[in-house]
C-alpha cells in the first residue's frame, strides 16, 4: 500500500462522518446562501474542528465563492479542500538538520508515547540514520521495558537506567552515548505528568540545559503526543503542555480508529502548533509523516477513487519493500515473535480472568486498597533509590538554590567514584 492510499485508508472513519455529511449537505442544496454555511459551519463544529476554526474556514469560503462569481454548491467542496490545505500548511517539517539531532516526546500515559517513539527510530533507521534513545520517563511502570523491546525491534541503541532515576542523568548519558556511537538522532522518552505543571516545567527544565550545554548547536524538537479519539480533550492537552513545555510539534496518533480527526484543524488553527506525524494504523510503518495537502485530499476524496496511473502505487510500493530490505536492522527477525508472545499472553491473561470467581464489591475495594498502598510503597522506594544514586531530590523543591552545574558535578563525581 502506498503512502496516500495509508492516510487514506486512515482517515475513512473521520471522511465519513464529518466530510461525508458536508458532501450530502451541498447536494441538498441548489444554491449558495446563508442557510448554507449555517449548516457547513455545524456540521465541521460537530466534526471536532472548533467553533473558532469552523468560522474562520467559512468566512474563507464565503470570499472565495465571491471573488470567483461561484454559483454552484458542489464547487464548494473544492473550496474547503483548498482552504484546509492552505491553513495546515506551516511547520510540519521536522528539524533534524544536525548530527546528532534531539528530539524530546512527552504525553500523558495511553495516548501512545512510547509506542510513537518506536515507529519513529524504526523509520530513521530505515532511512539509514543511526539512533539512540534515552528511556528518561523514570517513573512511569514499565515504561523503560517498553523502549527496551522498541530498540530491539527497531534496531536502535538504547540508554536506560534504574527505575526511578534522575531523568537528566540519562539524557546525559544518552547524549555521551550518542557522540560515541556517532549517532544521527536522539529520541528521549520524557515524563508527561500534567497533575503537577511546575515538576513538570522544572524537569524538562532540566534537561534542556544538560541538551544545552553538551549540544549547544543541535537541531532540537519538543513534540507532544496526542490520542485522536479524545477529539477537542486533546486541543485543552495541547493548551496545557505549550505552557508548560514549549512544544515544536504535535504527533496525532490512533486516527485510523475514531472520527474526530478534525481535531487536527483546531490543534493548527487555535493553537499555532503544527503536526509533524499521524498514525493511521497498528503497524510499525504506520506513523507517517504529516503533509497537509495529502491530509485534505484523503479527507474528500470518494471511497472510488483509482490513481491515475494503472501502476503507480505498485512501483511505490515495490520501491518502499527494497528501502526496508536494504536497511533491514538484524535484530527485524524478532519483532513477530515479540507480538506473538505478548498476543499468547494476553489471551493466557483473559482465560485466567475467565476462570476465576467473580469478587464481591468488598473484595474488590479491599483489593483497590492494597493496591494503592503497593503503588505509593514502591514510589518511596524509587525515590529513595534516586536520592542514593545521585544525592538528588527526585522531585524539584520550590526555592531550593540548587544549581544545574551543582548537580551535574555530583553526578559525574558519583559515577567516577
Amino acid at each position: 500500500m502506498g503512502f496516500f492510499e495509508k492516510i487514506r485508508d486512515g482517515l475513512k472513519k473521520t471522511r465519513d462522518a464529518l466530510f461525508g455529511r458536508i458532501d450530502k449537505l451541498l447536494k441538498s442544496f441548489t444554491k449558495i446562501d446563508d442557510e448554507l454555511f449555517e449548516e457547513l459551519e455545524e456540521l465541521l463544529v460537530m466534526g471536532d474542528v472548533g467553533m473558532f476554526t469552523a468560522e474562520k474556514i467559512c468566512d474563507e469560503i464565503k470570499k472565495r465563492v465571491k471573488s470567483e462569481g461561484i454559483t454552484d454548491p458542489k464547487e464548494i467542496r473544492r473550496l474547503i479542500e483548498d482552504v484546509v490545505t492552505s491553513m495546515l500548511k506551516g511547520g510540519q517539517e521536522l528539524d533534524i538538520s544536525t548530527k546528532p539531532s534531539v528530539i524530546l516526546v512527552i504525553g500523558v500515559n495511553g495516548v501512545g508515547k512510547t509506542t510513537t517513539i518506536g515507529k519513529m527510530a524504526a523509520k530513521f533507521v530505515r532511512e539509514g540514520k543511526k539512533v539512540t534513545l534515552a528511556a528518561a520517563d523514570t517513573f512511569r511502570a514499565a515504561a523503560i521495558d517498553q523502549l527496551q523491546i522498541w530498540a530491539e525491534r527497531s534496531g536502535a541503541d538504547i540508554i536506560k537506567q534504574n527505575e526511578g532515576s534522575d531523568p537528566a542523568a540519562v539524557v546525559f548519558d544518552a547524549i555521551s552515548s550518542a557522540k560515541a556511537r556517532g549517532s544521527d538522532i536522539i529520541i528521549a522518552d520524557t515524563a508527561g505528568r500534567l497533575h503537577n505543571k511546575k515538576n513538570l516545567m522544572a524537569e524538562l527544565a532540566k534537561i534542556n540545559r544538560i541538551i544545552d550545554r553538551e549540544l549547544p548547536d543541535a537541531a532540537k524538537e519538543v513534540l507532544l503526543v496526542l490520542d485522536a479519539t479524545t477529539g477537542q480533550n486533546a486541543v485543552n492537552q495541547t493548551k496545557e503542555f505549550k505552557t508548560a513545555a514549549g512544544i515544536t510539534g504535535i504527533v496525532l496518533t490512533k486516527l485510523d480508529g475514531t472520527a474526530k480527526g478534525g481535531v487536527v484543524l483546531a490543534i493548527k488553527e487555535e493553537l499555532d502548533v503544527p503536526v509533524k506525524f499521524i498514525g493511521v494504523g497498528e503497524q510499525i510503518d504506520d506513523l507517517q509523516p504529516f503533509d497537509p495537502g495529502e491530509f485534505a485530499k484523503a479527507l474528500f476524496m470518494s471511497d472510488d477513487y483509482v490513481p491515475d496511473e494503472e501502476n503507480a502505487g505498485t512501483e511505490q510500493a515495490s520501491s518502499e519493500e527494497e528501502e526496508k530490505e536494504q536497511y533491514r536492522p538484524e535484530t527485524a527477525d524478532i519483532w513477530e515473535k515479540i507480538d506473538a508472545e505478548a498476543a499468547a499472553e494476553k489471551a493466557a491473561e483473559e482465560e485466567k480472568l475467565k476462570a476465576e470467581p467473580q469478587k464481591t464489591a468488598e473484595e474488590l475495594e479491599v483489593e483497590k486498597q492494597k493496591q494503592e498502598e503497593a503503588k505509593k510503597q514502591r514510589s518511596e522506594e524509587r525515590q529513595s533509590r534516586a536520592k542514593a544514586k545521585y544525592n538528588w531530590n527526585t522531585e524539584p523543591q520550590e526555592d531550593s538554590g540548587s544549581d544545574d552545574d551543582d548537580w551535574l558535578a555530583q553526578w559525574r563525581s558519583s559515577n567516577d567514584q
